[in-house]
């Protein structure tokens, strides 16, 4: 099996155990435990702040940790399998398991069960959260936090259901989200961000990159046979069909995410980074 550094965790001086045989390290370590303790945080391929991020862990994401040095941790990500370096100062190893997960875009935290108080942070969808209670003010309701601070209930769901299975229309909430590259929050996003959390809050399962997702995601299909829901591939880039005639992605002309006719996106893509490379309809 080729061996991809994004997705699996070896150095020259340090590997994960799971790689013992496959890999040549001074040593082999199995990952510790950590939880994201921060709303967003990028994972970088070097321990580097002005390196560019390769992708983001959202709040209550849990990693596996193989190095900790000069304020850098080395961290393997569960949800994806993604590896990189992050702050040491963004991760915990909080006792509380998770118990909700955002489902709209962005959500504020508040320092108690109240709308008027001055926020605390904000999270994005796809955050995970430990429910220890429950409050309301108003007539709204707050989940209440270990920490004493609240979110508005509305805006979170148990792990393991679902608001929709139509991971279309929860792409579609992000429209006019600014474009970042690595991006995989709604604070900003990036193409293959987009698709794989989408796919996410539906209760499926996506590589984080585009090469990724067009070499293994769901099944090919023809050009002639695209219709709502299906993956339209670029060298380095991806888009999602709402039917047959229009691409929703997050995209570096426009800075955002956005609507396109078909046609027309592939004409203009096409000049710079040649005709779509693919095309496959994820799985359910």
């Amino acid at each position: 099996m080729a061996l991809d550094r994004r997705l699996h965790a070896y150095r020259d001086d340090l590997a994960d155990t799971a790689l013992r045989g496959q890999v040549t390290a001074a040593r082999f370590a199995s990952g510790e435990p950590a939880r994201l303790a921060v709303p967003v945080a990028g994972l970088r391929p070097r321990p580097d702040a002005a390196s560019g991020i390769d992708t983001e862990l959202l709040f209550g994401e849990d990693v596996a940790v193989f190095d900790r040095a000069d304020g850098w941790a080395w961290v393997q990500a569960k949800t994806d399998g993604y590896v990189g370096y992050l702050p040491e100062g963004a991760l915990s190893d909080a006792a509380e398991q998770p118990t909700h997960h955002v489902i709209v875009p962005r959500t504020f935290v508040y320092p108690g069960p109240d709308l008027r108080f001055p926020i605390s942070t904000a999270l994005s969808m796809g955050s995970r959260i430990a429910v220890v209670g429950e409050a309301e003010t108003r007539g709204t309701r707050y989940f209440l936090l270990a920490d004493g601070r609240a979110v508005v209930a509305g805006h979170c769901l148990p792990l393991g259901t679902y608001v929709t299975d139509d991971y279309v229309a929860i792409a579609a909430r992000f429209l006019e989200t600014p474009y970042l590259w690595g991006g995989r929050s709604g604070f900003g996003i990036d193409c293959s961000g987009l698709v794989q959390l989408a796919l996410q809050i539906t209760g499926r399962t996506a590589p984080r990159d585009s090469d990724m997702q067009a070499s293994g995601l769901g099944a090919v299909i023809a050009r002639e046979d695209l219709r709502r829901g299906d993956l339209v591939f670029w060298k380095g880039h991806a888009g999602i069909m709402t039917d047959e005639k229009t691409l929703l992605h997050a995209n570096g002309h426009t800075m955002t995410v956005a609507l396109e006719d078909f046609e027309a996106a592939v004409k203009r893509i096409g000049w710079l980074y040649e005709m779509p490379t693919g095309y496959r309809r994820p799985i359910a």
